[in-house]
Formats: C-alpha cells, sequence, structure tokens
C-alpha cells in the first residue's frame, strides 16, 4: 500500500473515531436523542455556521461520489457516502479517497 493511501487511511480512521468520542460523550451526558443533538449543533451563529458548511461540503463530496462512482463502476466507493452523514465530512472524505486510489486491476 502506497504512503499516500495509507495517509488516507489514517486520516479516515481518525475521522471516525475523533469526532465520535464527542458526540458519544455528549450523548451520554445529555441523552439518545437525536434531535437534542441537532438543537445543540445551532446553539449559536458560530455552530450553525459550522453545520451548514459540513452540510453543503457532505452534499459537494456525494455528488462528486456519485459521479466519479457510475464513471469508474468502483461500486466499494459508496461506501463512503453513509460514512459522510452518519460519521462526517472528517471520515467519509478521506474514506473515499483511499478507495479511490486503489490501484486499477
Amino acid at each position: 500500500m502506497s504512503p499516500l493511501r495509507l495517509i488516507y487511511l489514517a486520516l479516515a480512521v481518525w475521522g471516525a473515531i475523533h469526532p465520535m468520542f464527542y458526540f458519544i460523550k455528549w450523548f451520554q451526558a445529555e441523552g439518545w436523542n437525536i434531535m437534542k443533538m441537532v438543537d445543540a449543533w445551532h446553539s449559536n451563529t458560530a455552530s450553525s455556521g459550522l453545520v451548514w458548511d459540513l452540510t453543503i461540503a457532505a452534499v459537494a463530496l456525494t455528488v462528486w461520489i456519485l459521479v466519479e462512482v457510475f464513471t469508474r463502476r468502483n461500486w466499494s466507493a459508496l461506501i463512503a457516502i453513509p460514512a459522510t452523514f452518519c460519521i462526517g465530512v472528517s471520515c467519509g472524505l478521506p474514506l473515499y479517497l483511499f478507495l479511490r486510489t486503489r490501484p486499477a486491476r
């Protein structure tokens, strides 16, 4: 595996674990209510701006993934879409780059 692919994989793992640590910590303190978390994300204008920034980035990444998957027929790369929306762009983007840079067979 190339050093670049290892970096992408490490970033995908970090992007899954680090944010999830805070989400789980928050859920344990506040209860397992996703709508309460969404409300917390919009507790002020700075956090609302960040939520929209990440949402727009996630949508752009999804469009890119879909276009490339249908062009390259790399169907396994579709797993980056749920990773993006269920975990975050910090996991979905490096995961997609890892999958995209796989050597051709």
